[in-house]
This record gives C-alpha cells, structure tokens and sequence, in this order.
C-alpha cells in the first residue's frame, strides 16, 4: 500500500511540474483561461491514471518484468484522450505546440502519461521485487 501511496504522490509532483511547463503551449481550457486549480485538477487525473495502471506492474509479475509496457499503454491512452478533448473543444493547441504530424496530437501531452509513468517506475523500482 506505501508503494501505491508513493506512486501516487510522485505522479501528482511530477505531473504539476509538467503541467505548469507545458500549459504555455496550450490556447485555452473549456474557451477559459488556464488557471493554476485547471493545472491541480489535471494533475490529480493524471496522477490517479498512473496509479491505476502501477497496480499491474506492482503485483503481477508478467508485467513486472517488462515496465517498458507503461510507456506504451500511456502514449496510446494519451493519444485517445488528446483527439477526444481536442474534438469536443475541451482544449486547444496555441501556435507553440509542436504537432506531431500523423496522429495530430501535441508532442508534450503525448508523452506525458507513458513517459511519467515509466520514470517513476523505475524510480521506485516497481520491476524489482
């Protein structure tokens, strides 16, 4: 349960640093303005979608064995959330935001979620036992 409390803690952290560096790319949340409590609730989705998605890797060993799983798992879950808040006009890219060409999602959302979680994997050594 620590390790799970931990996993936690570590995404929000690092999800608010991420967050609060790549909301400059954004043109607005809802047609309103990117406020730091838009950037806390984004942070606590994100930290709880890495919580979540530890408990496999924590616990059942075929994943345990191959954390590299999370980085892909969060790109594709990243990908999906991207083109459906973009869609529904949740939020919008500004003129800064690299654009990666086929998928047509944003560099840094993209790899936000697979990349956090793969770090703080490995920070806490989730594939040893």
């Amino acid at each position: 349960m620590k390790k799970i409390a931990t996993v936690f803690i570590l995404a929000f952290i690092f999800n608010l640093i991420w967050e609060n560096f790549h909301s400059y790319l954004y043109a607005h949340y809802q047609g309103g303005e990117i406020t730091q409590l838009v950037l806390i609730r984004a942070s606590l989705f994100d930290a709880l979608f890495i919580t979540l998605l530890s408990l496999p890797f924590i616990f059942i060993k075929y994943f345990n064995r191959r954390l590299w799983l999370a980085l892909i798992i969060g790109l594709v879950f990243a990908i999906a959330l991207e083109r459906y808040t973009l869609a529904t006009g949740r939020w919008a890219y500004n003129d800064l935001m690299p654009i990666i060409p086929i998928i047509k999602t944003g560099l840094t959302p993209t790899f936000q979620l697979g990349l956090l979680s793969l770090m703080i994997y490995k920070i806490l050594k989730i594939d040893k036992k």
